[in-house]
C-alpha cells in the first residue's frame, strides 16, 4: 500500500505543471465567487467600445494612409477587423464555456495546463500594464501640446533623467492620472462601471460628429488621384485607390490591427457579469461590430476630404480642420480623444486585478491578490499595487518604448485561446474510457497512421485515441504555422523570395492545409458551449496563422524583452506557485482519501 501512495504522489514533473482544471470546476467557483455581479449587457459593450476604440480612430487611420495603403486604409482596417473577429470568436464560445474572471489565463488553464496558464496569465499583466502607462503617457502629450508643451519644457530643465533606457523627464501628469482611476476603479464597481459608460458615450458622439461634418467637404476625386497630380518631392505611390498596391494594404492592416485590442477586457467579467454565459459573448460580438464601423468611418471620411499624401501621421483631424479653418472642431476632437483615452485607461486598469485575483484564488500568485474589500465588493489591494506598478512604468518610460512591448502578449494570449478552443472541441467525451490501459503491443504502420489522421473508418464518437490524434495534429500545426510565418516574415524583409523562403513557403503551406483537412475530419465533443464558433476547426486555424504572422512582424528587442519577463514568471511559479497551486492541494487531498479508503478496505478485509 505504501508503494500505491509513493507512486501516485511521485508523479512525473511534466504531468504535474501540466494538470488541468475541469470545466465543471470552473462553474462551481464561479457560484462562489466573492465579486460582485453587477454588470449587465450595456456595461459589458461600453467596457468592450471604451477599452478598444481610444487614439486610434483620431491617429492610426491618419497614419496607415499616408505611409502604407493611401485610400485603401479602409480595406486594411476591414482585414484588421477579420483578424480581430476570428479571435473575438473564441473568446465569446470560451467565455460562454467558462464563466470566470482572467480571460485567457482561465481558458488555457482548462484547455492546456497549468504552467501554459500561468505564463499567459503573467504575459497579460505585462500587456495591459504597459498598455496603460502608454495610454497615460499619451494622454499627457495630447494635453500637453496644444498648450505649447508647458509640463515638457518644466520636467525637463527641473528634473533631467540623463539615461538611455529611461525617458527624457519623469512625466508626473500620467502618474497622477493612473493613480486616479485606480482609486476610483477600487472604489466600486458600479461607480467606474457608470463613468466608462458617459466617457464611452463622449468618444462615441465625437467620431459621429468628426463623420457627419466630414460629409460636407468629401471629395470622391481623393480617392483616385493621378500620380501626375502628386508632387515629386513626397512619396505618394503610384496613385489611384491603391497607390502601394495590395501589399501595402496588408501592411497596413497589421498596424491597423493593434485599433482592435483591448476586447478582451470583456473576457475577464465572468465573475462580475450578471449572465456571464449569454452576455459576454454577445458583447463581444456586439463590440467589434461597433469597433469595426467607427473605424472604417473614420477612414473613408478621412481620405475623401483631404488628399492621403498630405495627412498628418500624428494628429490628422486637427491638422485638416486647421486648413478648413474648423477651429471649433479641432478642440472638439482634441477634447473628445481625451475622453476616449480615458476610456482606454479604465479599460486596461480594469482587468489587472482580476487576472491577479483569479491566479492567485487559484494558488499560483501571492495571497494578496485574491483580497476582495467586503465594503466595496471589488479586489481593493490588487487594483491598487496594479495601478502604482503602471504609474511607475508611466513616468519613467516614453511612449515609444511602451508600445514597443504592447502587441506580443496580445496576440499570444489569442492564439492560445484558438488553440484552447480546438483541444476542447476534440477532446474525448467518455472520461472513463481513459481510465483502460492498452497493454498490448501496437503495431505502428503507414496504414494504421493515415486511417488515423484522416479518421478513415469515419468514427462520429470521440475517443481517447482521437482526442490524442487531435492534439497531436493541433501541436504540428501550430509548429508549421510558425515555420510558414517566419518564411514569410523573412521574404517580406528582403523584399523577395529566395529558393530556400520559397520552397519553405509552399511546403509549409501545403502542410497547413492538409493538416487543417485531417483535424476537420476527426469527430468533434457533443459538449458544447451556448455560444460557440462556426466552421471549426478552420476559423480557429486561421486565427492562429494570421496571429503567427502578426508575432513575426516584432522586433528582436521586443521578444528579448518579453522573454525576460516570462523568465521571472517563471522562477515565481516554480518558487512559490507549484507549491501552493489549489489543483495540486486539490488532487493530494484526493489521493489522500482513496488512500485512507484501500487502507479501510484492506482492515476490513483481514
Amino acid at each position: 500500500m505504501a508503494e500505491f501512495r509513493n507512486y501516485q504522489n511521485d508523479q512525473s514533473f511534466m504531468r504535474t505543471i501540466l494538470r488541468r482544471k475541469k470545466e465543471s470546476d470552473l462553474s462551481t467557483e464561479a457560484t462562489k465567487n466573492q465579486l460582485s455581479r453587477v454588470l449587465g449587457l450595456l456595461d459589458l459593450i461600453s467596457l468592450g467600445v471604451g477599452s478598444t476604440l481610444g487614439l486610434g480612430a483620431y491617429v492610426l487611420a491618419g497614419e496607415v494612409a499616408v505611409k502604407f495603403a493611401g485610400p485603401s486604409v479602409v480595406l486594411s482596417f476591414a482585414f484588421a477587423a477579420i483578424a480581430s473577429a476570428l479571435s473575438g470568436l473564441c473568446y465569446a464560445e470560451f467565455a460562454s464555456r467558462v464563466p470566470k474572471a482572467g480571460s485567457a489565463y482561465a481558458f488555457s488553464y482548462v484547455g492546456i495546463g497549468e504552467i501554459v496558464a500561468f505564463l499567459i496569465g503573467w504575459d497579460l499583466i505585462l500587456e495591459y500594464s504597459i498598455g496603460c502607462a502608454s495610454i497615460a503617457r499619451a494622454l499627457s502629450g495630447h494635453i500637453d501640446k496644444p498648450l505649447g508643451y508647458p509640463m515638457r519644457l518644466f520636467f525637463t530643465n527641473t528634473f533631467p533623467m540623463n539615461v538611455d533606457f529611461l525617458a527624457p523627464y519623469p512625466d508626473l501628469f500620467s502618474f497622477a492620472s493612473i493613480l486616479l482611476l485606480t482609486l476610483l476603479i477600487a472604489w466600486g464597481m458600479k461607480e467606474s462601471s457608470l463613468l466608462n459608460k458617459i466617457f464611452t458615450v463622449v468618444n462615441l458622439l465625437t467620431v459621429a460628429i468628426v463623420v457627419m461634418t466630414g460629409l460636407y467637404k468629401i471629395d470622391i476625386s481623393n480617392w483616385n488621384l493621378p500620380k501626375e497630380k502628386i508632387p515629386p518631392n513626397i512619396n505618394g505611390g503610384e496613385g489611384g485607390f491603391l497607390p502601394f498596391g495590395w501589399s501595402g494594404v496588408f501592411v497596413g492592416a497589421a498596424t491597423c490591427f493593434y485599433g482592435f485590442v483591448g476586447f478582451d477586457a470583456i473576457a475577464t467579467t465572468g465573475e462580475e457579469a450578471k449572465r456571464p454565459t449569454r452576455d459576454i459573448p454577445l458583447a463581444i460580438v456586439i463590440s467589434l461590430s461597433i469597433i469595426t464601423f467607427s473605424y472604417c468611418s473614420i477612414a473613408i471620411i478621412l481620405t475623401l476630404i483631404w488628399p492621403y499624401y498630405l495627412q498628418d501621421p500624428e494628429a490628422p483631424f486637427p491638422h485638416i480642420y486647421q486648413q478648413l479653418g474648423w477651429y471649433a472642431l479641432e478642440w472638439i476632437v482634441t477634447i473628445g480623444a481625451v475622453f476616449a483615452l480615458c476610456t482606454n485607461m479604465i479599460g486596461t486598469l480594469f482587468p489587472l486585478p482580476r487576472i491577479l485575483y483569479s491566479m492567485a484564488s487559484d494558488g499560483l500568485l501571492f495571497h494578496i491578490f485574491s483580497k476582495v474589500d467586503p465594503k466595496t465588493k471589488t479586489p481593493f489591494w490588487g487594483t491598487f499595487i496594479c495601478g502604482a506598478f503602471a504609474a511607475i512604468l508611466s513616468s519613467l518610460f516614453d511612449l515609444q518604448q511602451l508600445m514597443n512591448m504592447m502587441s506580443i502578449g496580445t496576440l499570444m494570449a489569442y492564439s492560445l485561446v484558438c488553440i484552447c478552443v480546438l483541444i476542447l472541441r476534440y477532446k474525448n467525451d467518455n472520461p472513463e474510457e481513459c481510465k483502460v490501459r492498452d497493454n498490448g503491443r501496437v503495431r505502428v504502420s503507414l496504414m494504421r497512421l493515415l486511417s488515423s489522421s484522416f479518421n478513415l473508418p469515419k468514427s462520429q464518437i470521440t475517443t481517447k485515441k482521437t482526442g490524442r490524434t487531435s492534439i497531436i495534429i493541433i501541436l504540428a500545426y501550430l509548429v508549421v504555422s510558425v515555420c510558414f510565418c517566419s518564411s514569410v516574415s523573412i521574404a517580406q524583409n528582403e523584399g523577395k523570395f529566395n529558393m530556400f523562403t520559397y520552397v519553405t513557403c509552399i511546403v509549409s503551406g501545403v502542410c497547413l492545409l492538409v493538416l487543417c483537412y485531417s483535424l476537420s475530419r476527426q469527430p468533434q465533443s457533443t459538449n458544447r458551449p451556448t455560444f460557440h464558433v462556426p466552421l471549426v476547426p478552420f476559423v480557429p486555424c486561421l486565427s492562429v496563422v494570421l496571429n503567427i504572422y502578426l508575432m513575426t512582424q516584432l522586433d528582436t528587442s521586443t521578444w528579448i524583452r518579453f522573454t525576460v519577463w516570462l523568465f521571472i514568471g517563471l522562477l515565481i511559479y516554480l518558487f512559490y506557485g507549484l507549491r501552493y497551486s489549489v489543483e495540486r492541494l486539490n488532487q493530494r487531498r484526493m489521493q489522500d482519501e482513496t488512500y485512507m479508503k484501500q487502507i479501510r478496505y484492506e482492515t476490513q478485509v483481514y
